[in-house]
């Protein structure tokens, strides 16, 4: 992708999953990748997996002051942002009348409060610069609805109006998209699906399967990159046509 070798890319929830393979895909593009992961033994694992990787922080993006004190080291370490992939998320399997107050408020607090904390600061020193790219995770799951994942959801469909709302106060110096996934085979997936429902999903996509992380990362290169350069304030789905005959309802 034209524009990527040497920026410098921010990757929330980078240690695993569709973090770790957006990360060792700007690593081929020539970038310099900063990650912030909470789980301190996934940030060793990719500290390995990449050694080339610029800095590696671990940092609980729902808590705001983790998340100002890691820009204000990453200040000194690289002295700028140029793209943030705004990735890191958690997802609760379960019925909507069991969801207790504290699986609703966690939910909320990382996948879209946290989301908000690293944007504004990032968006913060890419205004100051005059460019920049930010790339919030959301999902099909804010789109459409699905049984199961009442707080997911509401969630993500929270991070598609944050993007839509950051787009416009930004532009033009900063563009600010959305990816939304639909079936993706990464760990968090495994660890709440079987194989049976694993199977079950996939026969439901028309491309009769889940995506591989990598191809999500690909399309996070091509959004930041200067191919995409009249993007922004839109939302992107990578979800193998399921979307596209309304069957996510089924």
């Amino acid at each position: 992708m034209r524009g990527l070798k040497n920026k410098r890319v921010l990757i929330t929830g980078g240690a695993g999953g569709i973090g770790a393979a957006t990360a060792k895909r700007f690593m081929e593009e020539g970038s310099r990748v900063f990650i912030l992961d909470r789980d301190a033994d996934a940030c060793e694992r990719i500290q390995k997996e990449l050694p080339s990787m610029e800095a590696i922080l671990t940092v609980d993006v729902s808590e705001s002051n983790e998340v100002k004190k890691a820009f204000s080291d990453l200040d000194h370490i690289c002295q700028g942002l140029d793209i943030l992939i705004n990735n890191a998320g958690i997802s609760i399997r379960h019925s909507f009348l069991d969801i207790t107050p504290e699986e609703w408020q966690r939910l909320i607090d990382v996948n879209l409060t946290g989301a908000f904390h690293v944007a504004q600061a990032a968006a913060r020193r890419m205004k100051a610069q005059g460019s920049g790219v930010i790339l919030n995770m959301a999902s099909t799951n804010g789109l459409t609805g699905y049984p199961y994942y009442a707080g997911y959801n509401a969630s993500k469909a929270g991070v598609i109006a944050l993007t839509k709302s950051m787009a416009l106060e930004l532009a033009p110096d900063v563009r600010v998209l959305a990816v939304c996934p639909g079936y993706v085979l990464t760990p968090m997936q495994e660890a709440e699906y079987t194989p049976q429902m694993l199977e079950a999903a996939n026969k439901k996509v028309p491309m009769l399967r889940h995506a591989h992380p990598a191809e999500v990362a690909a399309l996070f290169a091509f959004l930041a990159s200067d191919e995409a350069g009249y993007l922004t304030g839109h939302c992107y789905m990578i979800d193998g046509g399921e979307l596209a005959g309304g069957l996510a309802s089924r």
